[in-house]
């Protein structure tokens, strides 16, 4: 396992992403990718949390070989009170598998709202709700997020 931080977060170590770097932030998730595929060539997984996740997909559109799999923890369907601000526009090209692991209190999309936004994708794609848990998840969530993952690579 490689966690990597994306260069926005590698220069600074609080705040929102800096608008207009997110090309950057998915050259270093390719970057990321890249070097976990020199370490295990047969399987990778790539992913992140909330914005990370996002960006990620995002790469995962554009580039399909980049990861294997896909592992989304919050994944910011829309910005909090603003559900018409979908973030979505690239599910139909999403040809990865993926795993999204979401809190049934996150702001950024209900369980409901997740659901549907999902079956645009056309690949394999599942969602596991994690119950009280908010946008961060928290430790709680850790076991579920290690069980989830290796039962969600070895289907």
């Amino acid at each position: 396992m490689l966690r990597c931080d994306l260069p926005y977060r590698q220069l600074r170590a609080s705040g929102p992403p800096f608008p207009g770097a997110a090309a950057r932030d998915r050259e270093g998730l390719q970057q990321a990718a890249e070097a976990m595929r020199e370490i295990t060539p047969d399987y990778v997984m790539l992913g992140g949390h909330s914005y990370g996740g996002r960006q990620a997909t995002l790469l995962a559109a554009e580039t399909p070989a980049v990861a294997d799999t896909l592992l989304l923890l919050s994944y910011p369907l829309h910005p909090p009170r603003k559900p018409e601000q979908l973030r979505t526009q690239h599910f139909p090209q999403l040809r990865t598998p993926a795993l999204f692991i979401h809190g049934t209190r996150d702001p950024f999309g209900s369980i409901e709202e997740m659901t549907a936004a999902l079956a645009a994708i056309p690949a394999q794609h599942h969602l596991v709700a994690v119950e009280k848990a908010g946008h961060e998840l928290g430790a709680a969530a850790a076991a579920v997020i290690l069980r989830e993952a290796e039962c969600f690579a070895n289907a």
